[in-house]
């Protein structure tokens, strides 16, 4: 039998600390600290803990040369069996066909190493934010501030006020006041239904296709209305959907090409439920109608950037524009809009289908009637949407 390591893997020293009441007895601190290892390999998905002998082999083996298990002899036979049990050291025996599969998946992708890394130890599955933030009484800014201090200067200067060079201002045209307009909405109307044809409009100017340039039959770039890195349009929009008239509530994938609604099967629980645990339970969102899950095809950009250490930055950077086209877009409808990170990625994936080293979501935007009662705090310090008392519109 052969075997070789996995393709990207990073191992990470960790400090575990326990309270002994001996050795606090005794005149000691009474934290006791040991070392230990961990592996972190992105085709897995979750942390392996190793001991320091495993380490030591895994530092041994090759990731791209076949050798024969045989090869590892005497005290390290065992080592190497627990290192193919966990998923570390890869063998072409049909046994481990499983670990095997998904390490090639990883090799074919073109990941950098360290991107991969972070996207695949970032993402959660059961998260709940705003237990979280109760439990470390963070939920408001006065909150934050009295727990954490202050926090970093809100701008800086990095000359004399005298030496500033003073712009010249202009009066405010129709985008000046949409710009002033885009709030983020943490206050849905969950009981008015969403017309189709706004529906359509924002998919449409945020996710549709305005053109297409044709190389070759098997090579197509599109023009979007934000921007991508090498004109490669890697987001696909996955979609949860509930009270858009003329559309059963579900999940849909968005075509961008027809401009066209892909209804998928599978869900198996409702929709608002599933939209509350998404979002990880910050329940100021999962009101809104429409739930877009940013999901980038990673093969389409990294065919062009392989394993490059700026690619997955790309994407990122991709998701925030179109992030602000969909804000800007909900805005002009006369719809509030949000957009986040703090999301289960699992949850996302597993209900649309996804793999997460290949079309794994990134975030989490969406819209929908904006409530006339802000019960939840938005930020709108310049009353844009919410006048105070006795403010004339």
């Amino acid at each position: 039998m052969k075997v070789r390591r996995c393709s990207i893997l990073h191992l990470e020293p960790r400090e575990r600390v326990e309270f002994n009441l001996a050795g606090l007895l005794a005149g000691s601190d009474g934290l006791v600290r040991r070392q230990h290892w961990v592996a972190l390999a992105p085709h897995l998905g979750h942390e392996v803990g190793i001991d320091e002998a495993e380490c030591m082999l895994l530092g041994r083996i090759s990731p791209e040369a076949w050798t024969e298990a045989a090869a590892f002899a005497g005290d390290m036979r065992p080592l190497l069996r627990s290192l193919l049990h966990k998923g570390l050291v890869i063998a072409r025996h049909r046994r481990h066909a499983a670990f095997r599969q998904q390490d090639e998946a990883m090799r074919e992708g073109y990941w950098h190493p360290l991107a991969a890394t972070f996207h695949a130890f970032t993402r959660w599955d059961d998260a709940d934010a705003v237990q979280a933030m109760q439990e470390t009484g963070t939920t408001t800014a006065a909150e934050l501030r009295q727990q954490l201090g202050p926090p970093p200067s809100e701008a800086i200067s990095r000359v004399e006020e005298s030496e500033q060079v003073r712009l010249p201002t202009e009066a405010d045209n129709a985008f000046d006041q949409l710009l002033a307009r885009r709030v983020t909405c943490r206050n849905f109307d969950t009981a008015r239904p969403l017309p189709l044809v706004l529906l359509s409009q924002l998919l449409g100017r945020v996710f549709g296709v305005r053109a297409t340039e044709r190389v070759t039959d098997d090579t197509v770039f599109l023009k979007k209305s934000s921007p991508s890195g090498g004109g490669l349009q890697p987001v696909e929009a996955y979609l949860l959907i509930r009270n858009v008239q003329g559309l059963a509530d579900g999940a849909y994938h968005y075509q961008p090409m027809a401009h066209a609604l892909e209804p998928l099967p599978g869900l198996t629980r409702p929709v608002a439920a599933l939209m509350l645990d998404a979002l990880a339970q910050q329940h100021w969102f999962a009101d809104a109608h429409v739930l877009v899950a940013l999901a980038p095809r990673y093969a389409r950009n990294f065919w062009k950037y392989r394993h490059h250490a700026k690619a997955y930055r790309a994407v990122v950077l991709e998701a925030g524009h179109l992030s602000q086209t969909l804000y800007l877009s909900a805005t002009d409808a006369g719809l509030g809009a949000y957009v986040t990170c703090a999301i289960n990625e699992g949850l996302l994936e597993q209900a649309f289908g996804l793999d997460p080293m290949t079309e794994g979501v990134l975030a989490v935007c969406g819209f929908g009637w904006r409530s006339t009662e802000m019960v939840t705090m938005e930020l709108d310090p310049a009353e844009q949407i919410w006048r105070a008392p006795g403010v004339d519109a």
